[in-house]
This record gives structure tokens, sequence and C-alpha cells, in this order.
């Protein structure tokens, strides 16, 4: 009879198991936060572009932030999940024929039920430059 270590590996596999489960849904839940980021980065530019294509279309410089507000809500769809926060600014200093005017979206992406990874909220902002048409008329 030997006396001396056991070489017993019972359970081992059981440990790796468990470890390489937390590593994968780790992986799992960094690759639905990266989706989740890349979907908010394309709607909020598309609401962004629509914000300032109907600002670029209203007659007054006063209108023109309600307008761009109105449809970079719509843009992104009412009762949204993707923004917690969203901020419409219109910039409508060179709201003149031949100008332009610019809409910066500002977003708000919740990650908190994404928590080992990313709690919190990470802002995304889009922005885009509408031209305004030479031969159109503006009322003051």
């Amino acid at each position: 009879m030997t006396v001396g270590r056991r070489n017993d590996e019972r359970g081992l596999s059981t440990v790796e198991l468990v470890i390489w489960v937390r590593v994968l849904v780790s992986l799992l839940l960094f690759v639905v936060a990266l989706g989740r980021l890349a979907t908010a980065r394309a709607k909020v530019d598309s609401a962004a572009r629509d914000g300032a294509r109907a600002a670029s279309l209203v007659r007054s410089a006063s209108d023109a932030p309600a307008a761009a507000e109105d449809a970079a809500r719509a843009s992104l769809g009412s009762g949204s999940s993707i923004c917690g926060d969203l901020a419409v600014v219109t910039d409508t200093g060179n709201l003149v024929p031949g100008g332009q005017v610019v809409v910066t979206v500002t977003c708000g992406v919740p990650m908190s039920d994404l928590a080992p990874l990313m709690a919190g909220t990470r802002t995304i902002v889009g922005r885009f430059v509408a031209p305004i048409d030479t031969y159109r008329g503006l009322s003051p």
C-alpha cells in the first residue's frame, strides 16, 4: 500500500465549466453592448439628419428648433428604449437662403442591464448640417 498524494481530480471539470461559463457570458454581454451602441449611433445620426432636414424646410428661424425636435423624436420612435434622455440643439444662426442649419442630437444610452461590464449610460452625439435652398424665401 502506498501512502502519499492522491491523484483524485473529481470535481475539477465542474470548476472549469463554471469559470468558462462566466467568461463566455461576459463576452456575450460585451457583444450585446457593442451592438446596442452601434444601433444607437445609427439611430441618433438618422435623427440628427431628419431634424436638420425638417429645420431647413421651415420658413422662419423661430419655428426651426421645434420642427427639428419633432422630427428627431419621430425618427427615434415614440417610447424608444434606445435613448434614456434626448436633447436636440438647433443652430439657426445661418438660416438664410444659401446658408445652413445645424442640428445636434445627444442621447444617453442606458447600459445598466449590462452592469458587470458597462454600468451607467453612454452618451452618443449625432450632428448634421443641412443646406438652405438658395432660391427659397424666408419670413422674418
